[in-house]
C-alpha cells in the first residue's frame, strides 16, 4: 500500500492512495518511496527470475513530406505499375529545378509534368514532387557545418574533432521538436560511423524574449489599430506608471501592458534607431544586463540610457588615467591595508565574472559584478605611484572582462591603456592569495539586537571576539549586571550573546 511522502493523514475507506508516495505494510519494501520500491520490486523479480525490466519506447510516426517548391527533394520514384523505388545512389542528390514560375499556388515542381518524368532501370517513372520537411535539415546541419566541401555526408574526422558542440543556443520552442530531432540524427551519423559522440550538444541555454509597451486604439469597426511605441507619448505617475497616452495624431491610446515584441502588436523596436543613437556597445549591454540570457526582458530606453552612462564612466576613468602617463610595476609585498582591501575587491571581481559567464551565463550578475568594482575604484585614491599601478591592474581587468559585451569601445580602451591587440589578450586570472581576507569584519549582537561591529584577525578564534566585543562599550552597557546564558559564535560573521 501507499501512503503519502509527506506524511499527512489517509483515509483509505473512500478509495486508495495513487500518488507516488511511500510504501507501508509491503512487508520488506516498508519505508521505500515511489523509486526505490520500484527499482526493489523488479531487482527481487528478476532474481527470482519471474520478471524483468524492459523500456517502452513511445514511438510515433513523423511526417516529413511537404507540398512546396523549396525543400530537398525527397529521392524517391513510382514506376508504372505502382511500386515505389529509392532513387540510385549514383544519381543523387535530386537536384531542383531552378527555371520555375512561381504563381503563389501550386508548388512549381508539381505543376512541371516535365521535370517529375524520369526513368528506372529503364522504365517509365514519376519522381516524387513532395520535398523533405526543413528539419531534414536543420536537425544535422551543425555536423555538416565541420566539414561544408566535403563530397560525402561529412568528414568523420573533422566532425569528431569539433562536435560534440558546446554550447547550443535556441528558443524554449525547439526543445520537442528540432532538438529531439537533432537527438535522433546524431545518433543515427553515430550508428552509421560518421561520429564517436552519444549527444549533439553539451549544452543547451533557452534564451528569453524581448518585451516592449504596446498601445492600441480602437477602430470605428471595433477592431484594434496598434500604433508603435515610438508613436506614443506617454504621462507617468510618480511611481513610474503609464496614466495616459497619445498618438502622434492626437488621439488617445491604450496601454496594453509590456508584452512579447510582435509583428502583429507593432511593439518591435528597430534595433538599428538605438545603435544610431546610443552606439553598438551600449545596446549590447543593457540587453544582457537588464535580465538573465534565459528570462524575459523587459525593453525600457532608460534602462539603454544607464549603460551608456555606465560605459562614459569607464571611458572617463581610462582617459584619465592614461593621460597620467607612464605606470610602475605594482609591487604586492608594500600594498597598504587599503590598497590590499581593494586589489581583493578586484580580484575577486574577476572569480565572480568567470564564473558567472563561464559557468553559470549570468551575464547580468557579470555585468553588475564589474559596476560595483567600478563604483569602488572610483572612490579611490590615486595619489601615490601605487594607488596608479593598483588602478591600471584594475582597469585591464574590467576592460577585458567588458570586451565581450562591449568589443569595441574596449578594443579602443585596451590600446589606451598600452596594451596590443585585445583579440589575442588572455583572460584575466584571479589571483587566490589576493583574494584572502586578512581581516573579517563581525557583527555583535545582544539577544539578537545588533550592539557593535567588529574588525578581527581573519584567524580569530571565538575565545578573541568575545574577548573583544565584552571589552566593547557598545555592547559593556548591555552586557553589565545581567547574566550571560549563552554565547553563540557564527565564524567569521557573527557573535550573539544571550542574556538576563
Amino acid at each position: 500500500m501507499i501512503k503519502p511522502a509527506d506524511g499527512s493523514e489517509l483515509d483509505v475507506s473512500e478509495a486508495a492512495y495513487t500518488e507516488k508516495g511511500v510504501l507501508f505494510d509491503s512487508g520488506e519494501f516498508d519505508g521505500l518511496d515511489f523509486q526505490g520500491a520500484f527499482d526493489a520490486i523488479a531487482a527481487k523479480l528478476e532474481a527470482e527470475g519471474k520478471g524483468t525490466k524492459t523500456v517502452n519506447f513511445r514511438l510515433r510516426d513523423w511526417g516529413v513530406s511537404r507540398q512546396r517548391y523549396w525543400g530537398a527533394p525527397i529521392p524517391m520514384v513510382t514506376t508504372e505499375d505502382g511500386e515505389v523505388h529509392p532513387v540510385p545512389a549514383d544519381q543523387l542528390p535530386v537536384i531542383l529545378p531552378e527555371d520555375v514560375v512561381m504563381d503563389g499556388v501550386t508548388s512549381p515542381i508539381k505543376a512541371d509534368k516535365e521535370w517529375a518524368k524520369t526513368t528506372f532501370n529503364g522504365e517509365p517513372a514519376l519522381r516524387e514532387t513532395d520535398t523533405f520537411d526543413t528539419f531534414m535539415e536543420s536537425s544535422w546541419y551543425y555536423a555538416r557545418y565541420c566539414s561544408p566541401q566535403a563530397d560525402d555526408i561529412l568528414d568523420p574526422e573533422k566532425a569528431n574533432y569539433w562536435l560534440p558542440v558546446d554550447q547550443y543556443i535556441g528558443g524554449i520552442e525547439h526543445a520537442c521538436m528540432h532538438l529531439l530531432y537533432s537527438r535522433f540524427f546524431h545518433k543515427l551519423l553515430r550508428d552509421a560511423g560518421y561520429v564517436t559522440s552519444d549527444e549533439p550538444f553539451k549544452q543547451l541555454l533557452c534564451q528569453g524574449m524581448v518585451l516592449a509597451d504596446a498601445f492600441y486604439f480602437e477602430t470605428e469597426k471595433g477592431g484594434k489599430e496598434w500604433v508603435a511605441p515610438t508613436d506614443v507619448t506617454v504621462e507617468r505617475d510618480g511611481k513610474g506608471r503609464i496614466t495616459s497616452a497619445k498618438d502622434t495624431e492626437g488621439r488617445d491610446v491604450t496601454h496594453s501592458g509590456m508584452i512579447k515584441m510582435s509583428k502583429s502588436k507593432n511593439n518591435g523596436i528597430d534595433p538599428q534607431e538605438m545603435v544610431d543613437k546610443y552606439g553598438a556597445d551600449t545596446v549590447r549591454l543593457f540587453m544582457m544586463f537588464a535580465s538573465p540570457a534565459d528570462m524575459t526582458l523587459e525593453w525600457q530606453e532608460s534602462g539603454v540610457e544607464g549603460a551608456n552612462r555606465f560605459l562614459k564612466r569607464v571611458w572617463k576613468l581610462v582617459k584619465e588615467h592614461t593621460e597620467k602617463g607612464a605606470v610602475e610595476a605594482l609591487d604586492v609585498a608594500t600594498l597598504s591595508g587599503d590598497q590590499k582591501a581593494l586589489r581583493r575587491d578586484v580580484h575577486k571581481t574577476i572569480a565572480k565574472v568567470s564564473d558567472d559567464i563561464g559557468r553559470r551565463q549570468t551575464f547580468n550578475t557579470a555585468i553588475a559584478a564589474v559596476m560595483e568594482l567600478m563604483n569602488k575604484l572610483a572612490k579611490a585614491s590615486q595619489d601615490s605611484a601605487q594607488d596608479r599601478a593598483l588602478l591600471d591592474e584594475a582597469l585591464k581587468a574590467i576592460v577585458r572582462m567588458l570586451y565581450p559585451m562591449t568589443p569595441h569601445i574596449c578594443f579602443e580602451m585596451w590600446e589606451a591603456l598600452g596594451e596590443s591587440n585585445i583579440d589575442n589578450a588572455e583572460w584575466p586570472i584571479a589571483d587566490d592569495k589576493a583574494m584572502i581576507e586578512d581581516e573579517k569584519l563581525i557583527i555583535v549582537q545582544v539577544n539578537g539586537k545588533l550592539r557593535a561591529k567588529l574588525t578581527v584577525a581573519a584567524d580569530a578564534t571565538k575565545e578573541q571576539v568575545e574577548a573583544l566585543a565584552m571589552a566593547d562599550e557598545g555592547v559593556t552597557k548591555f552586557t553589565n549586571d545581567v547574566t550571560i546564558r549563552k554565547v553563540i559564535y557564527v565564524p567569521g560573521k557573527l557573535l550573539n550573546i544571550v542574556a538576563n
